[in-house]
């Protein structure tokens, strides 16, 4: 834990969690946000993929990074599938923060103010001992492919394959929560770093202040947690004295952060949220941008397709060069089984943000579910580039290969399925089907050399696997 939301306190575990993304016109996987899930047996966390939110997330966290001392390239942000007001960080420079976030806080300032606290733990080296434990601890998962079978229990017919995620992590760690002076320090270290972006810490305290009242309304002792935590109002009492001294305390979010906060919490609330509470929320009588993309999310959900076409397209007319827009209305298009005429909103949000490769994968899935040999092609080509972005995408991973073999080049499509099962860690079928591509590469070519890599690492690791399963 790390904001320490006493309600999330106890039980929080953390396994490590394979993606388990399904192809979209397969089982109608909606919107732009895309969850990867652990098994049950895992009890592991369940994670979100979005462009839009994560780099909304990076423009705070990036200034605070920086006054921290941190490279901001170096830190990863997760979104946590969970509508609960939490945040922590683990296994040393990754933060997790719960999409209740969007949800429950106000403005883009509260956000900020969790991440710079969650910053301050990151640059006191709170987590080192911890990252040791979890990376004895782990056990990759495995992935399986089930072929026709998922797809057709789905409704979808010949639609395609499903990517799964099966097996089990055999150890877990429980995070215990930081110490009383860790949390004071990180306290102290991120109302310093709001001072030095220029940011009010006000935003710190009111959510401090809110899971004090949580926990007051929970009937939480305070006590329970008096050995490693904060007192939670004395806790509110001195961020309060800090965010008071400041000469930005009364320093507001721009009308411009402001719109972007709102849009992405709209956005989480229309794919998170029960239909009626996302309607309720956002009546159609709002005619606002934020309104109309909660709506335009919550109907493809339903699925309503006519309405969310409407909705994103009436969005897109008031922001021609937003790539979110266009993202929604290729998946739209794509849900509707019309993926060739997804395929050029998907362009369209590529050309606009060319350094997003989760974009470009979408684009290439909506290429090669056409089944058209050209547009497969050009499909393999933006995945390339994708995967010279982000080579740790194992839906990107999956989709090449499909290309691939749908091409009838199967060395290549064997390379990129070792490549996605080395990416989750699950290096022993990463070595079956790097051997099953070198028979068949040219030798000594770049491909074939990877082949023999990949092949070198797994077998380099069998015995500390063997050594960890004893």
């Amino acid at each position: 834990m790390s904001i320490c939301n006493p309600l999330r306190r106890l039980g929080r575990r953390l396994a490590r969690v394979v993606p388990a993304r399904p192809v979209a016109f397969a089982v109608g996987f909606i919107g732009a946000l895309c969850a990867y899930a652990a098994p049950a047996s895992a009890q592991g966390i369940s994670l979100l993929q979005d462009t839009e939110s994560e780099r909304l997330l990076h423009s705070y966290e990036d200034p605070i990074l920086k006054v921290a001392g941190i490279d901001p390239t170096a830190v990863k942000i997760y979104l946590v599938n969970d509508t609960s007001l939490n945040a922590f960080v683990a296994e040393g420079q990754n933060i997790f923060v719960n999409v209740g976030l969007f949800i429950h806080l106000k403005n883009p300032n509260e956000i900020t103010g969790v991440l710079a606290h969650e910053t301050g733990h990151m640059a006191g080296g709170h987590l080192t001992r911890d990252s040791g434990a979890i990376a004895k601890a782990e056990i990759p998962m495995l992935l399986s492919m089930v072929v026709g079978l998922a797809a057709a229990i789905a409704g979808a017919g010949e639609a395609g394959m499903i990517l799964m995620g099966v097996g089990q992590s055999a150890a877990e760690h429980e995070f215990l929560s930081f110490s009383r002076v860790q949390e004071a320090t990180a306290d102290q270290m991120g109302q310093r770093y709001m001072r030095l972006t220029h940011q009010s810490g006000e935003g710190m305290v009111h959510v401090f202040e809110r899971m004090a009242d949580e926990a007051a309304l929970a009937g939480i002792d305070e006590k329970q947690f008096a050995s490693d935590h904060p007192a939670d109002r004395d806790r509110v009492a001195l961020l309060q004295e800090e965010a008071d001294a400041s000469p930005y305390r009364d320093v507001p979010d721009s009308p411009q952060a402001v719109h972007a906060y709102e849009m992405v919490k709209a956005k989480v609330i229309g794919f998170l949220l029960p239909v009626k509470e996302v309607l309720d929320r956002y009546p159609t009588s709002d005619q606002s941008e934020p309104a109309r993309y909660a709506r335009a999310m919550v109907y493809m959900r339903q699925p309503d397709l006519p309405k969310a076409l409407a909705e994103i397209t009436s969005l897109i007319k008031d922001e021609p060069k937003n790539p979110y827009f266009y993202e929604i209305l290729g998946q739209i298009y794509v849900s509707m089984s019309r993926p060739q005429k997804g395929i050029a909103p998907y362009q369209t949000s590529v050309n606009l943000l060319p350094d997003a490769p989760e974009l470009r994968v979408s684009l290439a899935a909506a290429q090669i579910a056409t089944e058209n040999k050209e547009w497969e092609k050009k499909a393999v080509e933006n995945l390339k580039i994708a995967l010279q972005q982000d080579n740790e995408e194992p839906f990107a991973w999956y989709e090449i290969a499909q290309a691939y073999s749908d091409l009838g080049n199967d060395p290549m499509a064997n390379l990129a399925t070792a490549e996605r099962y080395y990416s989750v860690g699950a290096l022993p079928m990463s070595a079956v089907f790097a051997v099953r591509a070198r028979q068949k590469l040219n030798k000594g070519s770049p491909d074939w050399q990877r082949a023999n890599d990949i092949i070198a690492v797994a077998e380099a690791q069998a015995p500390q696997r063997a050594r960890g399963n004893e």
